[in-house]
Formats: structure tokens, C-alpha cells, sequence
């Protein structure tokens, strides 16, 4: 069982960057690949971004060059640095542990979201 905590959210004028980090329980957070991804009202749930257990990283067209994750495995936590912030990016981001890949029926732990506003 892991349990994920995001935080980092909060409200930004376009061009600006946020941080989001996630906090994960459980001894074998090392084992899991981490994904990011967001929702926006009246949208389904999309991929971000998502990291293997080696640091290998993945990320959505919409968002390459813009935003990076990593993983720190000592500290059982993952990370979404976001760069260059569109309204677009308006959403709440979630966490999430599973298999790595885009589809979000891979993974199988979710965090409770944080909210991200982006205004032009």
C-alpha cells in the first residue's frame, strides 16, 4: 500500500513556475514509477509526466520543455518542476504510483490532488 500526499499548488500569472513535490509512504516507493498527470473542469484526467525507478523520464507533448520531474528514492518523494506556465496548464495535478507508462490505468495509487491556477 503507498499512500501520496501532493502539495506545491497554488495560483501564478502565465510564465511563471511552480514546484510540485509529492510526498509517498511505504517502504517500497523505489519500486514504482511515478506519474504526474491533470485535470481540468469538464476534462478527462490526462498523462503530465512520469519517471521509472531509474530517473528515466517521459513527459506529454503539451508539456516537453516546459516541465520537469524527478524523484528523489531517500526521501520517498517525486517532483514536478513547471517552467513557462500557460492558462492552459489550469488544473488539479495528481500523483500517482503504478507501472510506468501515459495511460492513467496503470497506476494504482493516487494522491488527493492540488490545485494549480494559471492566469494570463
Amino acid at each position: 500500500q503507498v499512500q501520496l500526499v501532493e502539495s506545491g499548488g497554488g495560483l501564478v500569472q502565465a510564465g511563471g513556475s511552480l514546484r510540485l513535490s509529492c510526498a509517498a509512504s511505504g517502504r517500497t516507493f523505489s519500486s514504482y514509477a511515478m506519474g504526474w498527470f491533470r485535470q481540468a473542469p469538464g476534462k478527462e484526467r490526462e498523462f503530465v509526466a512520469a519517471i521509472n525507478w531509474l530517473g528515466s523520464p517521459s513527459y506529454a507533448d503539451s508539456v516537453k520543455g516546459r516541465f520537469t520531474i524527478s524523484r528523489d528514492n531517500a526521501k520517498n518523494s517525486v517532483y514536478l518542476q513547471m517552467n513557462s506556465l500557460e492558462p492552459e496548464d489550469t488544473a488539479v495535478y495528481y500523483c500517482a504510483a503504478g507501472r510506468m507508462g501515459t495511460m492513467k490505468e496503470r497506476y494504482d495509487y493516487w494522491g488527493q490532488g492540488t490545485q494549480v491556477t494559471v492566469s494570463s
